[in-house]
């Protein structure tokens, strides 16, 4: 017994070298990342049950205790890997040298068609563009196109409606999820001077919103191959694309005026443990993102029909584009109250 609960010690210390490189270093995120990847695939098709072996071993290493060495010598290779890994970049010239990057300017001026709202447009697409953190989170927004598959692939969700509703508004609200959650957090670098210009603040939130929109249009587009699921499910791609432009991201903009933490652009977010840009305020904000869908699915779904719960989800979305222009008052006034409180917390440093 005590050589087994050295060995689940050593496998847990294990795991924190790995959480550690999977931080620090991109070929080991994606490594992990197309592994985990390949095991849940072989999981959900049946191709290999990778969870009976690894409950095997546990046992396996309870009925022989001397095995407890293979986990200890795991644990030793990855203490001296990472102690070579951080032994190499440990110097302050790296910490302190800047790279010399050439600039390549992109002509943007058909978007000049958008009006007042062009010129931050343009500045959100360079910024995405030039800029570490942002390009991450695009990366991130792409993966949850990927998100239905966890759910239309298993006969035992397809008893549960409201879950298929709710993974159907996340297949096209990544973007919104990912990007849109931190407005106007990315601006905070050179926010002070963003409000000194005497810029309406409902010109700065449409640009935002736009660009959710277009977000949102263009998951739609590329989640076309679900249909292979039935056009059930391929309408509840399409209400929940209507609820994320409609509703969705105007509580992500809501959201975003309490939230005051500042992003560094060119630092890119850890895999894991990262809270550059998060507050508890989001977390209990981004509540109604996730149950109100299911709501309002599942009502009219339980109390009419199946059809009944698409419309009353796509209408949401509908009725949010029509008011949007009173929503989106309502939300300046927000932004307006905490404008002075947000321009501080941006500027305080550490």
């Amino acid at each position: 017994m005590i050589c087994w609960f050295l060995s689940v010690i050593a496998i847990t210390f294990s795991i924190n070298f790995i959480n550690f490189l999977v931080n620090k270093n991109n070929t080991v995120f994606y490594a992990v990342l197309v592994l985990l990847f390949v095991f849940i695939g072989m999981e959900i098709y049946d191709i290999y049950k990778i969870s009976e072996p690894i409950g095997a071993a546990f046992y396996y290493l309870y009925n022989h205790p001397y095995l407890v060495l293979l986990p200890l010598l795991l644990l030793a290779t990855l203490y001296s890997i990472l102690f070579k890994y951080i032994k190499n970049g440990f110097y302050l010239d790296d910490a302190v040298s800047k790279k010399i990057k050439e600039v390549n300017a992109t002509d943007l001026s058909w978007m000049n068609r958008f009006g007042s709202v062009a010129p931050f447009i343009k500045n959100d697409v360079k910024l995405i563009w030039r800029n570490a953190r942002p390009k991450q989170v695009m990366f991130m927004s792409f993966i949850f196109l990927f998100y239905g598959l966890m759910f239309y692939t298993q006969d035992v969700y397809k008893q549960m409606p409201a879950l298929l509703a709710f993974a159907s508004m996340f297949i096209t609200g990544g973007f919104l999820m990912t990007f849109g959650q931190l407005v106007p957090s990315w601006d905070s670098e050179y926010y002070k001077m963003l409000m000194s210009q005497n810029i309406p603040y409902k010109t700065y939130l449409e640009s935002k919103w736009y660009l959710m929109v277009f977000a949102v249009g263009l998951s739609f587009i590329l989640s076309t191959p679900y249909i292979y699921f039935g056009w059930d499910i391929f309408g509840m791609i399409a209400a929940g694309a209507l609820f994320n432009i409609g509703l969705n991201s105007f509580l992500t903009l809501f959201g975003g005026a309490l939230n005051r933490v500042p992003i560094e652009l060119n630092v890119k977010a850890k895999a894991f443990s990262n809270t550059n840009g998060f507050n508890p305020t989001q977390l209990l904000i981004g509540l109604p993102k996730f149950l109100l869908p299911m709501g309002l699915f599942y009502i009219p779904y339980k109390l009419i029909n199946f059809n009944a719960g698409l419309i009353v989800l796509a209408l949401s979305g509908v009725l949010g584009i029509v008011f949007r222009n009173y929503i989106f008052k309502k939300i300046e006034e927000v932004y307006q109250k905490g404008k002075y409180k947000t321009i501080a917390a941006y500027s305080e440093k550490n």
